[in-house]
């Protein structure tokens, strides 16, 4: 058994959040949706494209992408993390999900007009990388750190995340910039060379985590892996039923996490596609975002201290109401940067809590931590499915963008109700019985 706390193997664990956040920023909030949207508008003169057969608009692809690719994740999960649980793999896992999202981001350098298609479908693989790595990763916080520690180590790594990929971001910035500096004349390699830059970026650090975080023991093997997944699930599912408040988290968690995860996967697109702002005042927006992350994620814990998880998770579902109400409205450049801002506060702050929160309300004693992180990710991944789906087909019913922000206040408003019905303690006690 390894010692927990130990302040090496805490700090090469944030380092994971340090390696993959550039695939987060640069890849899914900045640079690669600004280049898709001006990709498409290049080769087809309108945002309307063929993708394999189908016409469609570019904006609703895009949505439909990023929740295909977390539905691949939520199906495959459950098996890797059996065989992670019963042979002590999780490292490999974690390294395997690791390398096919950042081949997937080396790969998208030859992302042109000529290769739309096949670069669509490198992004959704990009994003089965990033999210399966994440939900080993997860799993490991409670093997590596006591309950007190929660709030701040998570903390720690998404603030990690955001200073990492701010730095790459930076560099990638003053190519699209100043691309003469770099001795570069063509105008669409700047992007390029940052999708590759990412891929390099994300395996190389990497190798910290993958050096420093502790093998786990295997279970017994029983060899059914496939099955065993799907047992699991439902086994942490009747777990969790007779665990009321643990039940009730989730699925408040489930209901804002759609709301969140999707502005954060659309906003440069609403941005580029609805206000019809330049490409760079974009990225310096969500560069500006990721700034404003770092204060937000500390003050989240610090806030989840004085007045506890729930009610601090109150505070920013409350927030982001704000924020759908005021995209609505939004059709100023200025008033799109006020908002922006605001997301910065608050989309790391809730997504950091919610983890450390999850974390303290798993029972303790539980054998097959793997197994609760590979429930809470399904869960959270079946929710960017479900909130990115609703998105982009009441755009592409209605036509319009801002009804899709008009869903996700609906879907925010339920979640504030569904927290509300909680108490706000920092930890609960459970009967745990295995069955």
């Amino acid at each position: 058994m390894f010692e927990k706390n130990n302040s090496h193997i805490i700090n090469a664990w944030c380092m994971y959040d340090w390696a993959n956040s550039v695939h987060a920023l640069v890849i899914v909030s900045s640079i690669f949706p600004v280049y898709f949207s001006a990709t498409i508008l290049k080769a087809y003169g309108s945002p309307m494209m063929e993708f394999m057969g189908w016409t469609i608009k570019s904006s609703v692809l895009f949505s439909y992408t990023v929740s295909l690719a977390f539905l691949v994740t939520a199906a495959i999960i459950p098996i890797c993390t059996a065989i992670a649980d019963n042979t002590g793999t999780k490292l490999r896992f974690m390294k395997f999900f690791c390398y096919l999202g950042a081949v997937s981001c080396l790969l998208l350098y030859f992302f042109t007009k000529e290769t739309i298609s096949w670069s669509i479908v490198l992004f959704g693989m990009s994003l089965v990388g990033w999210s399966g790595s994440i939900v080993f990763y997860d799993s490991y916080l409670p093997e590596i750190a006591t309950e007190d520690r929660f709030d701040r180590i998570s903390a720690k790594g998404f603030s990690m995340g955001y200073l990492g990929s701010v730095l790459l971001l930076l560099f990638n910035l003053s190519m699209i910039l100043a691309p003469s500096a770099y001795g570069i004349t063509d105008k669409a390699m700047p992007a390029r060379i940052s999708f590759l830059s990412v891929g390099i970026w994300w395996m190389a650090f990497a190798q910290i985590p993958f050096k420093y975080l502790p093998k786990v023991a295997p279970r017994a093997n029983r060899g059914r892996y496939f099955l065993d997944g799907f047992r699991e699930l439902r086994k942490v599912y009747q777990h969790i039923q007779k665990q009321p408040y643990l039940f009730k988290f989730l699925m408040a968690f489930f209901v804002y996490t759609m709301g969140l995860r999707t502005v954060m996967y659309v906003a440069t697109i609403f941005g580029a596609s609805e206000l019809r702002l330049p490409s760079d005042s974009l990225i310096i927006t969500v560069l500006l975002i990721q700034l404003v992350g770092i204060v937000g994620s500390f003050t989240f814990a610090w806030l989840s201290s004085k007045i506890g998880n729930i009610f601090a998770l109150m505070v920013g579902v409350f927030v982001w109401i704000g924020i759908c109400m005021g995209a609505y409205y939004t059709t100023e450049a200025m008033e799109f940067y006020i908002l922006a801002c605001t997301v910065g506060m608050v989309m790391g702050g809730i997504q950091s809590l919610s983890r450390a929160t999850y974390a303290k309300l798993i029972p303790e004693g539980v054998e097959d931590v793997a197994s609760y992180f590979s429930f809470y990710d399904v869960t959270e991944k079946l929710a960017i499915v479900t909130g990115t789906f609703v998105y982009g087909l009441v755009e592409q019913v209605t036509g319009s963008m801002r009804n899709s922000i008009l869903a996700l206040l609906v879907i925010f408003v339920l979640g504030m109700i569904l927290l509300y019905q909680l108490p706000s303690q920092t930890r609960y006690q459970y009967e745990f019985t295995e069955e």
